[in-house]
Order: C-alpha cells, then structure tokens, then sequence
C-alpha cells in the first residue's frame, strides 16, 4: 500500500483485535462503533472520531448500523500530501477528537461521492484528511501539536476495563463506588473524570450499555422482551420498554419488527 486508501464501510458486532503498519482515520457519518486503543475506548460517532498510529493496537465492534469512512495512510504516502508533517503529528499518539456539525457534514457528502466515484478515492481521501487537519489545528487543546486533553483523562482511567467490568454485570445493581474502586480513585473524583472524559455519568454510561447490549439482543436473538429485561437489569418490562424508547426513539418490539 503506498498510497491514500478510503473506505465507506458497516462495522459490524464482531469483535476486532489487531494493528497494522499505517496509520488510520476513523469517521462515522451513523450509528457507532466501540473502540478501544491506547488504554482508552470510546464511541465513534457521528461527534466523535478517532486517530490510530501505525502499529497501534485496538480492538473495536460495531453496531452494524454505522456508516463508517476508514481512511488507511501509509507513511510512505505522507510525502506527497500537503501540510505532511503537521498530518504526521496528528498520529503520534492515538487520540479521540470532537467532530464539528460541518466536517460530519463534509464526510458524508464525501462518502457519497466515493460511492459513485470509487476511482477517485485517493483524492477524496486527500481532502478530507486535509480538511481534518485544519480543523484540529485551529482547536484550543493543541489537536496537532499537543496530547489531546482527553487522552490525558483517559490515562486515568482504564475503560477498557471498566466496560468489561459493567458488561459482566448488567444483571446487577452497579454502583458508582463499585467503578471508581475499579480505578483506585475516590467516588466524586472518578465522577469528575468520568464525565470529562465521557460526557455522560457513571450512571447514565450504565444505562446506555444495558441499551445497547439489549437492542442487540432484540435484532439478533428470538429471547423475549421480558427475559431480555432481566438480563440487563430491569425490574420489569414496561420500565425496560420505557427506556428504550427514550433512547432509540422506537419500542422494542417495533426494533424487532423492523429488523
């Protein structure tokens, strides 16, 4: 590979464990992707991508709904782009960046275009990586030339142990001393860092997992909605009901139909 490599592509919710020699970028246009690199795991969402260095290891699984641009560059590419050694310091740490309403929108307007024009991938690809560029360059955290603040959180916490953690537990009453002992940090601490990092609560991390573990159990098992409820800890199956619907803005068994 020696040149700028762009894919639209579905992730799908089989667990992913590798590293490869070039670095890549990783946009979502929808839907989300679990990804965990550096001792840190986020989602990639449409407001949130990600940058991997050449080499990094990172394990990730879909959601099989996303629609993701995966863009593979080859260290030996970088000499003919432009601004190149400022796009080589974006990768030398993997890090979790912000997505602005306009770059979500240039990445789907580019994903579209890769899609009828597959033989302009390098260009496209060009584009945006140029587009990012300028876009973490002008961020007041030092995107380019300084380690991301949420990497610097993120050494603080290990999610992807704590991720573990919780899924083990979905059936149970998880409380927020229980996460932050995880850490060795104190209760309100963990909290702070927690949201800095994450941008929801302990609490309603929790609930998000128990829906999203659920919905894949209502599109890829024959379980019924109130088994389903008890695996992840509702007491019942209105309140399961309830908040899903809150969450995907359809109930259940609408999920289920529509799957």
């Amino acid at each position: 590979m020696s040149f700028l490599e762009l894919k639209s592509r579905i992730l799908g919710p089989e667990h992913v464990a590798h590293a490869h020699d070039y670095h890549q970028l990783i946009l979502a246009t929808c839907g989300a992707t679990e990804l965990a690199m550096g001792g840190c795991a986020e989602r990639v969402t449409g407001n949130r991508g990600c940058l991997i260095p050449c080499t990094s290891h990172h394990e990730f699984v879909g959601d099989g709904r996303n629609r993701t641009l995966v863009l593979d560059i080859p260290l030996s590419s970088l000499a003919s782009v432009r601004d190149s050694s400022g796009i080589e310091r974006l990768f030398d740490k993997p890090r979790f960046f912000s997505v602005p309403t306009g770059l979500n929108e240039l990445a789907g307007s580019l994903m579209r275009q890769l899609e009828q024009c597959p033989a302009l991938h390098s260009e496209i690809a060009a584009l945006l990586l140029r587009a990012l560029y300028l876009h973490l360059k002008a961020e007041p955290h030092g995107g380019v030339d300084g380690l991301s603040l949420t990497h610097q959180t993120g050494e603080r916490l290990d999610m992807q142990r704590l991720d573990i953690w919780i899924d083990r537990h979905l059936a149970d009453d998880i409380r927020v001393e229980q996460l932050a002992a995880l850490c060795a940090l104190s209760t309100g601490h963990f909290h702070h860092c927690f949201r800095h990092l994450t941008g929801y609560t302990p609490q309603a991390y929790v609930q998000l997992r128990r829906l999203e573990h659920a919905r894949s159990l209502v599109c890829h098992s024959t379980l019924s909605l109130g088994h389903i409820a008890s695996l992840i800890g509702f007491r019942d199956q209105g309140s399961f009901s309830r908040a899903y619907r809150r969450q995907f803005e359809v109930s259940p068994s609408g999920d289920r139909r529509i799957d």
